[in-house]
């Protein structure tokens, strides 16, 4: 039997692997973790998103830190392990807004929240189902994620543990 590879996924990191995985991203503020699974290959990944869309004047250095270019990456590298991409289930946490700037802020300036629609709007675009998510509130969060059991766990300061999902197919 396969050991599973422990893996911290950082800011604006991609990781992804065949078979069994173990996937951690901590400390989410606003940042997104998500992770994506191909119930027919086996091949999973875990991406670690910052914001919701790369600068139009400035080089993509980390494709992972950005949804709109990092998600299309995340799904091009499980492809690239075997991932039948019609076929890939996500779940995804964080987009909390951790830090309030004065009494009335702006929409523009809540990341979790925008991080939040942009996963959302581009997993719906690319037709990849989400078995749950849990983004929004004040609180950060870590996601874990074992492959091995399909299980999503969530932990907050407030909530403590908690399983989000099984990612079945």
């Amino acid at each position: 039997m396969a050991v599973a590879t422990p893996t911290l996924v950082g800011m604006a990191e991609i990781h992804v692997h065949q078979g069994p995985a173990l996937y951690s991203c901590i400390g989410l503020g606003s940042c997104i973790g998500l992770v994506a699974h191909c119930p027919a290959s086996g091949v999973s990944g875990m991406i670690h998103v910052m914001l919701p869309e790369a600068f139009k004047d400035k080089p993509i250095d980390k494709p992972g830190k950005f949804v709109d270019v990092g998600l299309p990456e995340l799904v091009k590298m499980m492809a690239a392990k075997g991932a039948n991409t019609n076929r890939l289930v996500a779940a995804y946490a964080g987009g909390a807004q951790v830090f309030k700037i004065g009494a009335d802020v702006s929409s523009r300036l809540d990341i979790g929240k925008r991080n939040a629609e942009a996963v959302k709007d581009l997993l719906e675009k690319l037709r990849i189902r989400t078995i749950a998510h849990e983004v929004g509130g004040s609180n950060g969060r870590t996601v874990t994620v074992d492959i091995a059991s399909l299980t999503v766990k969530v932990r907050s300061i407030n909530e403590g543990e908690k399983v989000l999902c099984v990612l079945r197919g």
